[in-house]
């Protein structure tokens, strides 16, 4: 891509998680960026250098799951560690992240569906990360499994159904962020997820597997949505922020 702005490359992998916010803050930032429809069969690149950075993002699916664009997208993002390209996982994009970089990731004890507290473990990176002080605040969840921290990965984050909500690793003086909760997600995407029987599905059987303590129903996730959300997309903004320091070197050549 010698002479050309290097994009970012956003990794969806299922229809109803997109990028929300963070496309949008790419584009406030007039950053471009490279949609790569994984789930519709577009290929897995092979090269994370022709990026500035690479984001994963969610899916319904596990990391141990038999899909063609597993085992490639685990080669890029091993790929993208290496070269120094960073990498932003959401949720799934932050199993698959651990797993790439070696990471057990396995089922969490329950799930987590919807609005959560998720408290500051390491005050120092949590400034770095999110410019706040703040104890703890709220992120939106949905996920079933967890990972485990990869070598030289610090945590930074975490909730009372599950310890590692995110976690930090520095390779070659570029920092790559794996998260646990969908920081991306819109009013719009809470909503289309709580209407979607496949999802009210997943809460009820929750609920019946484990009583679904960390689990809401469709009215509490969508009350005062678009106040919590905002809330939280001033904090996604700094995480993106701060993320970008690392890849913004590598945008233009």
């Amino acid at each position: 891509m010698n002479g050309q702005r290097r994009p970012v490359a956003v990794l969806p992998h299922h229809d109803d998680v997109g990028p929300g916010f963070f496309a949008d803050w790419l584009r406030e930032h007039r950053i471009d960026c490279l949609l790569l429809r994984l789930d519709q069969g577009e290929p897995v690149p092979e090269r994370p250098e022709d990026f500035a950075g690479i984001c994963s993002l969610g899916g319904p699916m596990s990391v141990h799951d038999r899909l063609p664009w597993i085992a490639p997208e685990l080669r890029l993002l091993r790929g993208a560690v290496a070269a120094g390209v960073p990498v932003i996982g959401h949720c799934l994009g932050g199993q698959l992240l651990a797993c790439a970089l070696g990471a057990e990731v396995g089922r969490n004890p329950v799930k987590e569906i919807g609005w959560g507290r998720v408290s500051v473990t390491r005050p120092d990176l949590a400034r770095e990360w999110l410019g706040t002080s703040a104890a703890e605040f709220e992120m939106f969840q949905w996920h079933g499994d967890s990972f485990a921290l990869p070598v030289r990965a610090t945590n930074f984050l975490a909730s009372r159904w599950c310890e590692r909500q995110a976690f930090v690793v520095e390779h070659a003086g570029v920092a790559h962020i794996g998260m646990q909760f969908h920081c991306q997600a819109t009013p719009a995407i809470v909503r289309r997820w709580c209407e979607d029987e496949t999802w009210y599905d997943e809460v009820q059987a929750e609920r019946a597997a484990t009583g679904g303590p960390a689990v809401q129903d469709a009215d509490a996730m969508r009350e005062d949505l678009d106040a919590r959300c905002a809330a939280m997309h001033a904090l996604a903004a700094r995480i993106y922020a701060r993320w970008w320091r690392g890849a913004a070197l590598r945008a233009g050549t």
